[in-house]
């Protein structure tokens, strides 16, 4: 059995920016698995997040690699930021290590999912 860890996504100040790491993660929240009922910040997608110099970089997961809407959530992440006002490039990175597992998830998105 493999223990569950709780990974909370590394967040770099916005050094030398002027987007706001607050508007950043807004608009991931608006980015949602077509199959669960819960934005991809709060299931415990995003790994890291990096704004420098109005430049944003997300490295975040699936909750599988066979994950149906693999093409398109990271798509969709990096959409939504580029919309933010004076964001200059966004880079998003998919990796899957380490993997995903429930544990990851906010307690919010636990309990809207019956986690709790």
């Amino acid at each position: 059995m493999t223990e569950e860890k709780n990974i909370e996504p590394t967040i770099t100040p916005a050094a030398f920016s002027e987007i706001k790491r607050e508007d950043v993660i807004a608009a991931i929240k608006t980015c949602y698995d077509p199959e669960i009922p819960v934005d991809v910040w709060e299931l415990g997608l995003i790994y890291e997040l990096s704004i420098v110099m109005n430049n944003v970089y997300v490295r975040m997961t699936l909750t599988s690699p066979s994950c149906p809407a693999a093409g398109t959530i990271p798509a969709d992440v990096e959409t939504k930021i580029k919309n933010i006002p004076g964001v200059k490039d966004v880079t998003v990175e998919l990796v899957w290590d380490p993997p995903y597992q429930t544990s990851m998830m906010s307690e919010e998105a636990k309990l809207e999912l019956g986690f709790m």
